[in-house]
């Protein structure tokens, strides 16, 4: 890489951001991004970034309103320290889930954010699985969607040979289902689910087959682990030989390790676009795929103007 490339990170996924920069063969830029004594953010850029192409990593993970901060505050520095480009690595992208109103008086807090980002100075937006893809519309800048599924699928074709069926948790995630199921030559089913408050789900019957098969639960959040674990035990119920599941982004609150652990799925294969905390990184069924090389292919290719549309090859 020359040195028109800089690239930063702010505190929520500092692991990421380094294996990011390893694979690009380069350092992570100098700055520093702490508290003033009353919790404030502060920020300071510790290099000359002026006319550079300037890409910042940070997940808006728990603490979630934190790390968005950190992320708007470190754009802001940034523009107002004349980089030429600004490109927001946000590898988890939250408040993803209120994309729209479902009840009267709500917020559509992922337009928020996206304008919230563009006004701090985001030139260009580079993320992973976003919750509902209709976000991308919500931003005037180019956003560039990745897919875990580059990483899932190798995964999949070679732990679970056996006429797996690849299975979505709720009428929703069907289209991924699909995708997975076409492209691994896999059985395809799906779980009627009702959901009866944020966070809180009730899986109900299977439509397709998983009689005898191995059962792939597919999703691309893992919140509190309660519609996963009600989606294995109805599986197993309707005769599925073993239940795996694959989520994008771990977010693993409240009981989500323990219920994890305690429910009949046999492992939980997720990414690293939000670090696992102690308690999910002790936990034997949980395993980790890292997401850095497809990032640094994109980052290579958005850097050199290069088309990145290899990258999107599956889509759903």
């Amino acid at each position: 890489m020359n040195d028109t490339l800089k690239i930063f990170a702010g505190n929520s996924n500092p692991d990421l951001a380094l294996e990011i920069c390893n694979c690009l063969s380069m350092p992570l830029g100098k700055a520093f991004v702490g508290t003033f004594s009353d919790g404030e953010i502060r920020v300071e850029v510790g290099e000359n970034v002026r006319g550079k192409d300037v890409f910042v990593i940070q997940s808006t993970c728990h603490p979630v309103n934190n790390n968005i901060m950190e992320l708007l505050i470190i754009i802001d520095a940034l523009k107002r320290a004349s980089a030429r480009r600004i490109t927001a690595v946000i590898p988890y992208y939250g408040y993803a889930r209120q994309d729209r109103k479902v009840a009267p008086r709500v917020p559509i807090s992922a337009k928020l954010v996206a304008d919230l980002l563009t006004s701090a100075g985001a030139n260009r937006i580079l993320t992973m699985d976003l919750h509902v893809g209709q976000i991308q519309g919500f931003f005037n800048i180019p956003v560039d969607n990745l897919y875990a599924s580059s990483v899932m699928m190798p995964y999949i074709k070679a732990n679970f040979r056996d006429d797996p069926v690849m299975v979505s948790p709720d009428a929703g995630g069907v289209p991924r289902a699909r995708a997975y199921a076409k492209r691994l030559e896999a059985n395809l089913a799906f779980i009627d689910k009702r959901r009866d408050a944020p966070g809180k789900a009730k899986a109900m019957h299977i439509i397709g087959e998983v009689k005898d098969r191995v059962a792939v639960i597919l999703d691309d959040i893992i919140d509190t682990g309660g519609t996963l674990s009600e989606a294995a035990k109805v599986l197993l119920e309707k005769g599925a030989s073993a239940v795996y599941a694959c989520c994008s982004h771990p977010v693993l609150s409240g009981p989500a390790v323990e219920r994890i652990q305690e429910s009949p799925l046999k492992g939980l294969v997720v990414t690293d676009t939000i670090p696992l905390r102690e308690n999910a990184l002790q936990c034997k069924k949980i395993h980790q795929l890292s997401v850095a090389p497809l990032f640094c292919k994109a980052i290579t290719g958005i850097h050199k103007e290069d088309s990145i549309s290899s990258l999107f090859d599956i889509q759903f």
